[in-house]
């Protein structure tokens, strides 16, 4: 197998959180971030932009509330939302289930994250 290659089992990587909720990096880098997020019902995910990355969200179980630059968004499974750079963006459970996501992120930057003080109602 070519050392450019890269396979990891998701299973070998606990989600931020105590193992149960927040984002799962499967894949950081060279090019993209690549993972998992998980939102239990009640929680949210701080406002927060990226100046140079773009992030994108396909939902694969629950619904969730996606607020980006103040503006409601409805996800259900399915659903794909792609936030440009410089879009403030929050993330909050509304539902009775968890919430669950594949995300990717790009260009590869860790360091891009602005967090934000808002939160709807605010």
């Amino acid at each position: 197998m070519s050392d450019k290659i890269k396979t990891v089992n998701a299973s070998s990587i606990p989600y931020r959180y105590n193992d149960v909720s927040g984002p799962k990096y499967i894949c950081r880098g060279p090019n993209v971030d690549f993972g998992l997020v998980r939102i239990m019902p009640g929680e949210d995910f701080s406002t927060h932009h990226h100046v140079e990355v773009e992030e994108i969200f396909y939902t694969v179980a629950g619904d969730c509330e996606l607020y980006i630059d103040g503006e409601l968004h409805m996800l259900k499974v399915g659903d794909l939302v792609q936030v440009p750079p410089k879009s403030n963006h929050y993330l909050r459970n509304v539902g009775k289930e968890p919430w669950e996501a594949i995300f990717v992120k790009s260009p590869y930057n860790p360091k891009d994250k602005v967090d934000v003080d808002w939160k709807p109602g605010k």
